[in-house]
């Protein structure tokens, strides 16, 4: 119950998002938890306003982002990306874009 409450009151502002947790349990029943920021393809879904992506991505497209989004979505992922500069962190959430059948427009 206690991770519960502490878990509900770090995530308060991410309601309805899917959000990635590291729980360690210490012997004495202690707990430390580290919260990690939504999927990128969680993320990419809501800016598109789509239930989910598309079951062909290279043959049916599903829906559109711009270039401002994927940054924004870069600019939230950066802390778990494996990527130094913004830039490259875009290109790493337009991939994930265009895997689940989203275009990225210019």
């Amino acid at each position: 119950m206690e991770f519960c409450k502490a878990f509900n009151a770090r995530t308060q502002k991410d309601a309805g998002l899917i959000i990635p947790v590291i729980v360690t349990v210490y012997a004495d029943k202690s707990f430390t938890f580290i919260t990690k920021t939504p999927p990128a393809s969680v993320l990419l879904k809501k800016a598109a306003g789509i239930e989910k992506g598309s079951g062909e991505p290279n043959r049916n497209k599903v829906g559109k982002v711009t270039k401002k989004q994927v940054r924004e979505i870069a600019q939230i992922k950066m802390q778990d990306l494996n990527a130094n500069q913004v830039e490259a962190a875009m290109q790493i959430v337009a991939g994930t874009a265009r895997s689940m059948g989203i275009e990225v427009e210019q």
